[in-house]
């Protein structure tokens, strides 16, 4: 949460009067080290305003150059993709990039399915399979002690 440029006005000219850190925290219901930076900040930058949150929005990446790299090589992996850009950015850049041009990672529909399958009957239990346990009976041989 900000808090408004009038209390931070009020701050300040409190400051100008004299007052203490202690004092103004109180006065204003403010956490004395939130006054304290309010100061700090108008003396060290020269700006009384609060500083801006969040990033500028701004994208080194040429999309059209992107979109070329792309279709050249669709396997290329997103730091290839940066290397061969040339700018100097985060790899999450270029896949934010990516996504606002409608590229995806995901795989075809034309592609072979995968060939998982079940390994065991659903009555097994930890993955062997039920029928495989068992031992054939054959009526010729007796098993006896031996």
């Amino acid at each position: 949460m900000t808090y408004s440029q009038d209390l931070r006005d009020r701050i300040h000219a409190a400051y100008e009067r004299g007052m203490k850190t202690r004092q103004i925290a109180v006065m204003f219901k403010v956490s004395p080290a939130w006054a304290r930076r309010v100061k700090q900040r108008l003396r060290d930058h020269g700006e009384p305003g609060p500083r801006k949150v969040g990033s500028p929005g701004v994208f080194k990446v040429d999309r059209t150059r992107l979109t070329e790299l792309v279709r050249e090589d669709p396997d290329a992996t997103l730091t290839e993709l940066r290397d061969r850009l040339g700018v100097v950015c985060a790899i999450s850049t270029i896949c934010v990039v990516l996504n606002k041009l409608g590229w995806s990672f995901k795989k075809s529909s034309s592609t072979r399915l995968s060939r998982i399958s079940p390994m065991s009957s659903i009555s097994a239990s930890n993955g062997v399979d039920v029928a495989a346990k068992r031992m054939p009976v054959d009526s010729s041989s007796s098993m006896r002690p031996g």
